[in-house]
């Protein structure tokens, strides 16, 4: 029987870990001092998490000692990924001693974490029609999107997604594609070379309901998009995916990360006309049996932001 490789919550579970090891501590130093200073100022600040998926973030944000008290709104396109957050969160506070309580409301949680109390607000929206709500504009006091920003039009989506936070508002982009995807051992360096600028590609010709949506550099060039939107940058760093099998092979569920992303690719490329379709599919063919056999190692460079919003 075919194993499948398409399961979009696995595969968030999965990169959990491999966010963990990615994302880079001096920027998320700085988030943190930079949050300590808002939460001084208000003493529930209010925090918008944009393409939250399954709620990994919500997740980091408590084990990583970032908040007490506070409003978190973790907003997704798919429903069936804040049903995920919803099941998920639920276990894991209380495998983790955070007494929860179910409001009335679907979606919301309230956590407590020592004297602190957290609410939680999971909703299957996404970021542009929770923008257009009139009572959004103005309302957050932190914004974060976590390999997020990288599925979007920029220029036309910052101004919108700045709309939704206070005047010098806080912001923490991580996980931002760079244009580097790296499989080692190679295996033939003319066709590794080529799928990764075409795969490069997909993403730039990205179109979401007409519009563009995508970027294959888009850490790069979300400084210059900052700049011209007028936020000032704090600290920027590099949060490169690096997935290597150790002494006791891939941690964690990271060789169905693996799997994904190759299949993933696979699906992009597939009939492609500057790809011999049998060359093609014994890459994928190949690659995937190197996960299996944990020799596979993939590295992706990717660049994280914290900063103020005008």
């Amino acid at each position: 029987m075919e194993v499948s490789y398409d399961n979009f919550v696995r595969y968030l579970a999965a990169k959990r870990t491999v966010d963990d090891r990615a994302l880079n501590k001096d920027v998320w130093d700085a988030f943190r001092r930079e949050f300590a200073v808002i939460n001084a100022a208000v003493p529930v600040p209010r925090l918008v998490e944009v393409g939250a998926g399954i709620g990994t973030m919500f997740e980091r944000c408590l084990e990583w000692g970032l908040f007490g008290s506070c409003s978190y709104t973790a907003i997704d396109s798919m429903a069936e990924n804040i049903a995920e957050a919803n099941r998920r969160l639920t276990q894991w506070a209380s495998s983790r001693g955070f007494p929860l309580q179910q409001t009335v409301e679907p979606g919301n949680l309230l956590l407590q974490n020592g004297s602190a109390e957290i609410q939680l607000q999971l909703e299957a929206t996404d970021c542009f029609h929770l923008a257009a709500r009139e009572d959004n504009a103005s309302a957050w006091d932190v914004l974060i999107g976590n390999a997020f920003l990288d599925l979007l039009d920029i220029p036309a989506s910052l101004p919108k997604l700045f709309g939704l936070l206070k005047s010098r508002a806080l912001f923490y982009f991580s996980i931002n594609f760079d244009g580097g995807t790296t499989f080692q051992p190679s295996l033939d360096a003319s066709m590794d070379e080529l799928v990764e600028r075409l795969y490069h590609k997909t993403m730039d010709d990205r179109i979401t309901n007409g519009k563009p949506s995508g970027d294959s550099k888009t850490g790069r060039h979300l400084f210059n998009h900052l700049n011209e939107i007028g936020a000032t940058l704090i600290a920027a760093g590099s949060s490169d995916w690096v997935v290597f099998p150790g002494r006791d092979g891939y941690v964690a569920d990271e060789a169905y990360f693996l799997h994904f992303i190759i299949h993933t690719i696979g699906n992009a490329l597939r009939g492609h006309t500057e790809l011999n379709s049998n060359a093609f599919e014994e890459w994928i063919r190949v690659r995937h049996e190197q996960v299996e056999e944990k020799s596979l190692i993939y590295i992706a460079h990717q660049l994280d932001f914290v900063g103020r919003c005008p």
